[in-house]
């Protein structure tokens, strides 16, 4: 969103979506939509605001993404915790409920070789509106990451591994690995890695 509108484009999009999802949210602390109801509902939209791009255009908006929008607010002790992984040689993927091209042009911002996001639908040579598939949010995180291991018949050893996350949503993939470690967690999170005894990093 601050990419386009930086640009001043897509300004119908936007208002568009504004009007439809924004009221969604004086429906969650009333009970009448689930918080996963309202992250999937936005994030499947998102998409409208790159309909008919190009590759090309994908790339400028995502590299702005990472470089400019993601790289000034992230934490130097997670990057530097990323890193120490990387130098010992691990398996590293970044999975985020952000649309798979942005995930991608992130990763490769900081060298992680595998990335999984929502998918996004590209035909002729072009993005349309629509995702390919439920948005990597919530529990589906869990089910891609499984699935893009298998594809690629990367071997795991579960309990070695670990997952770092700052949210409750996130609880399906911390509860594959056998070292889950609440990076800045959510007061839910926050409550259930005291409880279990989960390393925290603030």
């Amino acid at each position: 969103m601050a990419y386009f509108a930086r640009r001043g484009e897509r300004r119908l999009t936007h208002v568009a979506f504004v009007a439809l999802h924004y009221p969604l949210a004086f429906l969650r602390p009333v009970g009448l939509l689930s918080e996963a109801g309202f992250r999937r509902r936005w994030s499947s939209h998102l998409p409208w605001y790159f309909r008919n791009y190009t590759p090309g255009q994908m790339r400028a908006l995502t590299e702005w993404v990472a470089h400019d929008f993601v790289a000034p607010v992230t934490r130097a002790n997670v990057l530097a915790q990323l890193n120490q992984h990387l130098e010992q040689g691990h398996a590293v993927a970044l999975v985020s409920g952000a649309l798979l091209p942005v995930v991608e042009a992130i990763a490769q911002m900081w060298r992680v070789p595998h990335a999984i996001g929502s998918p996004v639908e590209l035909k002729d040579g072009r993005y349309t509106a629509r995702m390919l598939g439920p948005p990597c949010i919530d529990a589906q995180k869990a089910v891609y990451v499984r699935q893009y291991l298998a594809d690629r018949g990367l071997a795991v050893d579960w309990s070695a591994n670990y997952a770092y996350a700052d949210s409750y949503s996130d609880l399906g993939m911390f509860e594959m690995v056998g070292h889950p470690v609440a990076v800045c967690p959510d007061k839910r999170l926050k409550v259930v890695a005291e409880a279990r005894g989960w390393v925290a990093l603030n």
